[in-house]
This record gives structure tokens, C-alpha cells and sequence, in this order.
């Protein structure tokens, strides 16, 4: 008999894990588009065609959903980072891999359109002290923190360069992707590529 509900308990956890995925994408695709704050729960579960209780089942709350679909995103990014970085040729490459990696992001076939970083556009949207911001800053940190440990290889020994090095390139990046988002392309997002290969071909 236990073995029975437990078989019976299964498919209710296979759905509510298929909600969930509904939930998040239908929230990432209506935040990127339109905004956090111009987006409803209304809206997110008449697109992922759930109930709200489903929605509420799966997330605490509205502010809830925003942090994991931040966290989505950056685990997005990291894993274009990744392939990048699977191909390139030494450090100098691996510091190029982080600019191609948002290049990637910047290529995605959007519904509206390209309209920059995800992440900035939604911290700039929310209220000092929600969660979701420091998960904006976790992730600009490592993207440079990712910088200067292929910096380092460079430059080995210099750490106070590295450090400048570093932020001055996570400042071309941030630049880069705003005026991207502006622009509505990734053009300058891959002028900010060849401008840090010349930076970096100079070390």
C-alpha cells in the first residue's frame, strides 16, 4: 500500500516541476519585454497557462520569482561563458570569451527585440534592499572577478594592474552592452570585443 501512493504522489511532482519551468520562462520572457514592474501575475500565468495558485505554489511571491529569474539569467550567461571559454587558446582568449559570452546573449532571437543587460534593467526597476539586486551585483562581480583570472595569467605578479585592468574592462563591457540595448544590436557589443583584444594584445 505505501508503494501505491507513492506511485500515485509521482506525476503530481512531475507537474508541478513542469509549472514551475512554465512559470519561470513565461516571467522571463514578459520582464525582459515589458518590464518587472509593468508585468503582473495576471499576465505571467495567463502566458505560461497556469493557475495563480500554481504560480503561488512555486514561489513565495512576486519578488521571489524576480530573484530566481535573475538567478536564471546569470546561469544563462555562465554557461555561454563556459562554451566560449572551452574554446579559446590560452588567457588572453579566455578574457575575449567573456565579451563573446554577452555578444551571445546580445544574438538571441528576442521578442521585442534586443534591449540590453536583463539584469541591469530589472536592478534599475527595484528598490534598495530587494534580493534581486544583490543578485545583479553577485553577478557583475564575478564577471569581473572571471576577468582578472585570465588577467592574471597575463600578468602575473601585478596584481594592483590586474585589478585596474579588470575594471576598466568590465567598464567597456557595461558600456558596451548599454549602448547595445539602446541600439537595439549587438554591434557594440562586438566593437567592445575588438576594442579588449587590442587592450589585451598590448600586455
Amino acid at each position: 500500500m505505501g508503494e501505491a501512493k507513492a506511485e500515485e504522489k509521482q506525476p503530481v511532482k512531475r507537474r508541478r516541476g513542469a509549472a514551475r519551468g512554465r512559470i519561470l520562462d513565461a516571467a522571463a520572457r514578459r520582464f525582459y519585454a515589458d518590464g518587472v514592474a509593468a508585468t503582473g501575475i495576471d499576465t505571467i500565468t495567463a502566458e505560461a497557462q497556469v493557475a495563480k495558485m500554481s504560480l503561488y505554489n512555486n514561489f513565495d511571491s512576486k519578488a521571489d520569482l524576480v530573484r530566481a529569474y535573475l538567478e536564471a539569467r546569470h546561469e544563462e550567461w555562465l554557461g555561454l561563458y563556459r562554451h566560449r571559454l572551452a574554446g579559446a587558446q590560452g588567457p588572453a582568449d579566455a578574457v575575449l570569451a567573456v565579451f563573446d559570452a554577452y555578444a551571445d546573449h546580445a544574438d538571441f532571437a528576442y521578442e521585442h527585440g534586443f534591449r540590453g543587460c536583463g539584469l541591469l534593467n530589472a536592478a534599475a526597476e527595484l528598490p534598495t534592499g530587494h534580493e534581486g539586486r544583490a543578485v545583479v551585483r553577485r553577478h557583475k562581480e564575478q564577471v569581473e572577478s572571471l576577468l582578472a583570472a585570465h588577467l592574471r595569467e597575463l600578468l602575473p605578479g601585478q596584481e594592483e594592474r590586474v585589478r585596474a585592468l579588470a575594471e576598466h574592462l568590465a567598464f567597456l563591457l557595461e558600456g558596451a552592452i548599454v549602448r547595445a540595448g539602446l541600439e537595439g544590436d549587438g554591434a557594440r557589443m562586438r566593437s567592445a570585443r575588438d576594442l579588449a583584444a587590442s587592450l589585451v594584445g598590448a600586455l
